[in-house]
């Protein structure tokens, strides 16, 4: 009898400064990889033509032909039409409206499944990384906005049509600063690293923060994570206490989640997590079981995540294969 061919899965992971194809095994082994820039401002013609040379470079060096491939997963940023496999905005690629699934379909003919870009991390950390085994992980991934994810019996959880779990706009202080949104006091306009950035920048501007001005001025573009951490390294109180708060402050919104949805396992990811996990989970831990209830305060664990750069691109395989194979639709 002859042997059945493996099947693989990609997994693609979309972002605004970098797109990433990995090919994997049946058993979510890396069979290939490649790395490109996005480069959004070429435009979408030019930009869909990129992700196709990825993924064909990272089929040409795992030795997979495409006819043996189960499907193509892809993590995408901003408001997507899940059914209909369609991009709608990506404010930092200035794409509106694009087909991708249909697109990448035609072009490698199997089938193509996309998610957004958090939940693809999210599901990732639940097959491969911190939250391997649980029944009900949450992601929590504060960076240049906060966005959240949560996998649910093996699944998702998204609405019809779109993705949902914006964390980032949960209220933790009514009268505070203005969000991207529209609103007050969201959480995201208190603890994303924007909004730290700019405590920091006013604090260095006052000159309380003397090493984050020598290492960074007062140029919101140059605060970033690891510039952060070496001003807290070289003495910076202040900055330390800026990130301290806004730790809590995500605590304090984590715990209405958890309140709600009583998760196995938290995930806290995004690069201001990586640069500091042990600032980061120490202080979010403490406020998310000091501001639950009592019920729930000890049913979760919260754990860093573990698959960095790679989260994305495993967790849209595998839900590719979710979708396809056991779900039987596409």
């Amino acid at each position: 009898m002859a042997r059945k061919q493996a099947t693989y899965w990609v997994g693609f992971d979309l972002g605004g400064t970098k797109m990433q194809a990995n090919v994997y095994s049946e058993t979510w082994k890396v069979q290939g990889q490649r790395r490109r820039k996005t480069k959004g401002y070429e435009g979408v013609k030019e930009g869909v033509g990129r992700m196709i040379d990825t993924l064909r470079e990272a089929l040409q060096e795992s030795g997979v032909m495409p006819s043996r491939l189960g499907g193509i997963g892809m993590g995408c940023p901003g408001p997507l039409d899940l059914q209909r496999g369609v991009i709608l905005d990506t404010p930092n690629l200035g794409w509106k409206n694009v087909p991708v699934k249909a697109m990448l379909e035609k072009e490698f003919k199997c089938p193509v499944v996309i998610a957004n870009d958090v939940d693809a991390g999210t599901y990732g950390e639940y097959v491969g990384g911190a939250a391997k085994g649980a029944r009900s992980a949450l992601g929590v991934f504060p960076g240049t906005g906060i966005g959240g994810g949560l996998v649910y019996n093996g699944d998702i959880y998204h609405g019809t049509r779109s993705s949902c779990l914006e964390i980032g706009h949960i209220c933790v202080q009514p009268d505070g600063p203005l969000c991207g949104c529209g609103r007050r006091g969201c959480l995201e306009a208190v603890c994303s690293r924007l909004a730290i950035a700019s405590a920091c920048i006013e604090a260095a501007y006052r000159g309380q923060a003397p090493h984050l001005l020598k290492l960074a001025g007062t140029d919101l573009d140059k605060i970033r994570s690891g510039i952060l951490l070496q001003a807290i390294e070289e003495g910076d109180k202040v900055v330390e206490r800026i990130l301290i708060d806004s730790a809590r402050a995500l605590g304090d919104g984590l715990a209405s989640l958890i309140n709600v949805l009583a998760p196995d396992v938290v995930v806290l990811g995004g690069g201001l997590v990586e640069a500091m996990p042990a600032l980061y989970r120490r202080e979010v831990e403490a406020r998310a079981r000091a501001a639950s209830m009592a019920a729930f305060r000890h049913q979760f664990k919260l754990r860093v995540a573990k698959l960095g750069d790679d989260a994305a691109s495993l967790g849209a395989a595998a839900w590719a294969r979710r979708v396809v194979v056991e779900h039987g639709r596409r």
